[in-house]
C-alpha cells in the first residue's frame, strides 16, 4: 500500500529531524508484522465499504508502550500515533523524528490544554464548550491550528469522557465551527468494550447518521468528514459502517507491560 491516510496526515507536518537516528532493527520486527497485517485487513474493509484504503487513517495508539516499539512502528512506515497522556506524549514527541504525527486520544483536561497546539496535530476527545475555548485561546497565541474531533459518549459509561446528549454534541459542534484555530473536523466514539458486533454496528452506523445530520443541518459538509471509532477487536466493522479514522494498540503493539 502506498503512504496515504494509513501513514499519514492530512495537516502539514515537519520535516524528519536529522539529530534523530533510528535504532538498529531486525529486519522484520513483530510490530511490523502486526502493522502488515492490520493494514490488509484495513484495505480489505475499506474496498467492502466501497472506499480507498487511502481514505483510513491508522492511528497507531502508543500510550504506556516504550519507545523503542514506537520505532519499530515508525520503520515499518507508521506516521500518526495516539497518546493519552500529554506529558508521556510529549516525551516520546523528542525521541521520535518530527515527521510523525499526534493525535492526542484521552480526555484532556483544561489545565493541560497549553500544552496541545503546535505539539499535537489533532485532538479526539473535544467534550466541552470550556476545554475547546481554552484549546482555541493557546492556538491562537502560537499562531498554531489543530484539528479537532468532538467525542461522543455513545454508550453512556460513566468512565468515558464525552457527550452523552444530542442535543449537547449539536451545540459542540455549532460553536466549533466559528473557531478559527481549532478547526472541527468530525466526531469520535469509544463504544463499551463488551458489546457484541450487532450493537457495536449499529452504534457506528448512529454515529455515521449524525455526523451526516450535523453536517447537513450546518451546512459543513466539506469540513465534517471525519469519524474516529474502531479499535483492536473492532476497527474493521467500523470501516465497514463509515469510520475515517481507526485507533489500533494492542493488535499492533501487544499487551502494555
Amino acid at each position: 500500500m502506498g503512504p496515504g491516510r494509513l501513514n499519514t496526515l492530512r495537516s502539514v507536518s515537519s520535516p524528519v529531524n536529522s539529530l534523530h537516528r533510528m535504532p538498529s532493527l531486525p529486519p522484520r520486527s513483530p510490530v511490523a508484522e502486526n502493522l502488515a497485517a492490520i493494514r490488509r485487513v484495513i484495505e480489505d474493509a475499506a474496498r467492502r465499504s466501497g472506499r480507498s484504503p487511502d481514505a483510513i487513517t491508522l492511528v497507531a495508539v502508543s500510550k504506556l508502550q516504550p519507545v523503542p516499539k514506537l520505532f519499530e512502528a515508525y520503520a515499518a512506515g507508521q506516521r500518526v500515533f495516539g497518546e493519552n497522556y500529554v506529558q508521556e506524549a510529549l516525551d516520546k514527541m523528542s525521541a521520535l523524528p518530527r515527521d510523525a504525527s499526534w493525535h492526542m486520544i484521552g480526555h484532556l483536561q483544561s489545565n493541560k490544554a497549553r500544552q496541545v497546539p503546535g505539539r499535537f496535530a489533532w485532538i479526539e476527545t473535544v467534550d466541552s464548550l470550556k476545554l475547546a475555548r481554552t484549546l482555541e485561546k493557546h492556538a491562537t497565541e502560537t499562531r498554531s491550528d489543530v484539528q479537532a474531533l468532538v467525542q461522543v459518549n455513545w454508550s453512556g459509561e460513566a468512565s468515558k469522557s464525552g457527550l452523552q446528549d444530542q442535543d449537547a454534541v449539536k451545540s459542540l459542534v455549532e460553536a466549533l465551527a466559528g473557531f478559527q484555530h481549532v478547526r472541527l473536523r468530525g466526531l469520535m466514539t469509544i463504544p463499551d468494550p463488551e458489546w457484541d458486533e450487532a450493537a457495536l454496528r449499529r452504534c457506528f452506523s448512529a454515529m455515521r447518521r449524525l455526523r451526516e445530520e450535523l453536517a447537513a443541518e450546518f451546512g459543513i459538509h466539506e469540513r465534517l468528514t471525519e469519524l474516529s471509532m474502531g479499535m483492536s477487536h473492532d476497527y474493521a466493522w467500523a470501516i465497514e459502517e463509515g469510520a475515517t479514522i481507526v485507533r489500533v494498540g494492542t493488535a499492533i503493539f501487544g499487551a502494555r507491560t
